[in-house]
């Protein structure tokens, strides 16, 4: 993930027609989040609203990844393909292994666990049906 990032603030330098200085300082004033207490609480503001923030990430990888193509280089474009496949898998992957996570963690404990979001987890309860003792013939 940092050689990914490296790539891409070389990409975005040689875009742009600048230092990687400069390039860096951009997308890190572009993607910061600060603190702010607003109505008193805290919260979390940037220049980006969070909804914009993944697919912006997602097209400068992308980007990057078409032009290390472009020029045949393909362990850069490999990198970048492997940090897009990354970050758009991310999102299930942290929700899929959390569910699991808590279901143990509410079965050792002994309380219901929430319902689950994830269709590989089947959660089934068993009951024994008590022999009455009749032999069938």
């Amino acid at each position: 993930m940092t050689y990914t990032g490296f790539l891409v603030v070389g990409v975005l330098a040689e875009q742009l027609g600048t230092g990687r200085v400069i390039a860096g300082l951009l997308l890190g004033a572009v993607f910061a989040r600060f603190p702010w207490i607003s109505q008193g609480k805290l919260r979390i503001v940037g220049l980006l609203p969070k909804p914009v923030r993944r697919p912006l990430i997602v097209g400068l990888v992308a980007l990057c990844a078409v032009v290390f193509l472009v020029q045949g280089r393909y362990v850069p474009a490999a990198f970048t393909g492997f940090t897009t496949a990354f970050v758009l898998g991310f999102p299930w992957l942290r929700r899929a292994m959390l569910d699991r996570i808590l279901a143990s963690v509410y079965k050792f404990a002994g309380k219901q666990a929430p319902k689950s979001t994830d269709g590989m987890v089947i959660d089934a309860e068993f009951k024994e049906k008590k022999d009455r003792g009749v032999i069938e013939k």
